[in-house]
């Protein structure tokens, strides 16, 4: 038989854009186009329903290949391998040595030593830390969050002493003083001198870097992705020009830069994020005039945020997990560390961390993610989303470089202010419900109380701030802490107290106090009051009744808007000492409160506020 190509579809003729949005005005029956369908996103970028191929009109990467100059499409000509990596804290050196053997024999290719800030380590440790680890298999990586350790000297005098090929040892020992700077308050005179001592000593290791960018300060403290990808390209930029000009050349300074990127649970958005911090930081680089475009690659480890991660209904965290890990493979991690869904809250355990490699491995392994390079290449929404951000990260960038640079910048509050607005109407958000924490602003799991105490620590902002610190510092938080804490507050007062019991009313038009009802044990169920639903009541009398036999602290009658002006007196007037709510904002409210009704949730209810209020009636401290 012979080989005939066909052009599929034929048999459905194109359909212009003009079309399309004709159809979708008539569907929308006069409702505001942009309100309805047009999303506008944290990062000031509106997001259309669609895009077409006409869309991709003027984005002149496009043509470029996986590999090339600029890098938007990934480092690698082919594949899309990356490093699984977990990390090890170090209490002892020969126990990590242990764990870190064990978990390379499990699907880790990448090792994360972290150090306790006050350890000085040695190349004697790093003797006993490393035993039996092949240096040319594995990547290896020193983090002291504190950048007192130092680890890229004494690691260069144990390799350089070896016998290992330097050329096949990947890794790093980053040092990032702005970065601590950041989150301490305080700049040491003398990093800049220490980070050039590093990069020389470590010369003879082409692939070990030793400055690191912490972008997932900003992501943890509520930060925006444009924020996030400006600022640390803003950092990468004070430690190119300082370097520059202590001597270095850009080519030293820039194959020495390792970016840590956090990733969220805003999937397509994170992928983006990866390609425009590869084509901007390219376009930076070739700037400072590298002798190599080699020089222009960005390297990003990714690790998943935790301000998005939750203390109650832990498990949900793997959910989250799973989906920043693709979004970090996608769009072209050179490697990733998944957190353990119980990092957040104390140790990990065999169990967390196990399920935490496998997250990765799985995607490697059976969705097979490895296999090609920049798999969302041509995508119209991708690539829209690509120029979107690197345009909106580009001009907020360029003000702090109007501003003197990051140094200068963040020293004069800007981009402190910046990041505190943006995650101001994240809390907004959470708090109103508009962005859903699954399981603790919405969904709860009822029946889930804390069964241990916990240190006051779970539930706040982690301040590292120094004494006489020169600037306002960043406090990365959670934003499911305000929630945890309330919540919490109820369980440590159940133990000695009857926990507080909501009980559902319902009456009259079956649709409304079905939803009503619904909404409503949700709502109480966010602060682990016991929360009784019921059918539906035939009478006031007999509701009431009931939610006294329960020995009900809240009688929230859920009904519709036209009903509640004959019921809610009625209740209101069979109740003691009871708390009657009304699940609704209806017309007459105002009547109502006239009467002494006066607790009133819906849809645009501040959740936690409320909750707070309701907790200091029932008298929870």
């Amino acid at each position: 038989m012979a080989e005939k190509e066909e052009k599929l579809f034929t048999d459905f003729p194109p359909v212009s854009t003009e079309a399309w949005e004709a159809k979708i005005n008539a569907d929308l029956k006069g409702k505001d186009y942009e309100r309805a369908l047009v999303w506008r996103t944290y990062e000031g970028i509106n997001v259309r329903p669609y895009y077409r191929r006409e869309n991709l009109e003027g984005l002149d990467y496009l043509n470029t290949i996986p590999g090339e100059f600029p890098f938007v499409r990934g480092n690698k000509k082919t594949g899309n391998d990356w490093f699984i990596r977990q990390d090890i804290f170090v209490k002892d050196f020969a126990e990590a040595n242990k764990k870190a053997l064990t978990i390379l024999g499990k699907g880790v290719n990448s090792l994360g030593f972290y150090f306790d800030c006050n350890t000085k380590v040695t190349k004697d440790d790093l003797a006993v830390l490393l035993k039996d680890i092949c240096l040319e298999a594995a990547e290896i990586n020193f983090v002291c969050p504190c950048d007192n350790c130092n680890c890229a000297l004494p690691f260069a005098e144990y390799v350089l002493a070896g016998n290992e090929d330097k050329t096949k040892i990947i890794g790093s020992a980053p040092l990032d003083p702005v970065g601590s700077f950041v989150l301490k308050g305080k700049l040491n005179p003398d990093a800049f001198d220490e980070l050039k001592e590093a990069i020389q000593k470590t010369a003879e290791l082409p692939y070990f870097r030793v400055i690191g960018v912490h972008g997932k300060f900003f992501a943890n403290s509520g930060a925006s992705i444009v924020q996030e990808l400006a600022f640390a390209l803003g950092q990468g930029v004070e430690y190119l020009t300082k370097l520059s000009e202590a001597g270095l050349s850009t080519d030293e300074v820039a194959q020495n830069i390792k970016f840590n990127f956090g990733i969220g649970n805003n999937y397509f958005m994170e992928i983006a994020k990866l390609r425009a911090a590869r084509l901007l930081w390219a376009q930076i680089v070739k700037a400072f005039d590298p002798k190599s475009d080699e020089s222009a690659k960005l390297i990003a480890h990714c690790e998943t945020n935790t301000y998005n991660k939750t203390f109650y209904d832990p498990y949900v965290n793997m959910l989250r997990t799973q989906t920043e890990a693709m979004s970090a493979v996608l769009g072209g991690a050179d490697s990733i560390t998944v957190l353990p869904f119980n990092a957040i809250f104390g140790d990990t355990t065999e169990f967390s961390e196990r399920i935490a490699r496998n997250q990765q491995i799985l995607l490697k392994e059976e969705a097979h993610l490895d296999k090609i390079a920049d798999p969302g290449a041509g995508s119209y929404y991708i690539e829209n989303l690509t120029a979107s951000l690197a345009e909106h990260a580009w001009s907020l960038f360029l003000q702090v470089q109007d501003k003197g640079g990051f140094v200068q910048a963040f020293k004069d509050g800007f981009i402190q202010n910046e990041i505190k607005t943006m995650a101001a109407k994240r809390d907004t958000n959470v708090a109103l419900r508009r962005e859903n924490l699954l399981g603790v602003n919405q969904f709860p799991n009822f029946s889930e109380t804390a069964k241990e105490e916990f240190p006051e620590w779970v539930f706040q902002a982690s301040d590292l701030t120094e004494k006489d610190a020169e600037v306002e510092t960043l406090k990365p938080y959670r934003a499911a802490q305000p929630f945890e804490a309330l919540r919490y507050k109820t369980d440590v007062h159940a133990k000695n107290n009857k926990r507080p019991v909501a009980f559902m009313l319902p009456m009259g038009n079956l649709t409304f106090r079905k939803a009503r009802a619904q909404f409503s044990t949700n709502f109480f169920a966010v602060a682990g009051f016991e929360v009784i639903d019921n059918n539906g009541f035939n009478s006031v009398i007999t509701g009431v009744e009931a939610a006294k036999a329960k020995n009900a602290d809240i009688v929230v009658l859920c009904s519709s808007d036209e009903e509640y002006a004959e019921l809610a007196p009625q209740v209101g007037q069979l109740l003691e000492k009871e708390i009657l709510v009304v699940a609704g904002a209806p017309e007459c409210k105002p009547e109502l409160e006239a009467k002494g009704i006066t607790n009133f949730i819906h849809m645009k209810s501040n959740i936690l506020e409320e909750l707070k209020a309701y907790q200091i009636k029932l008298g929870i401290k």
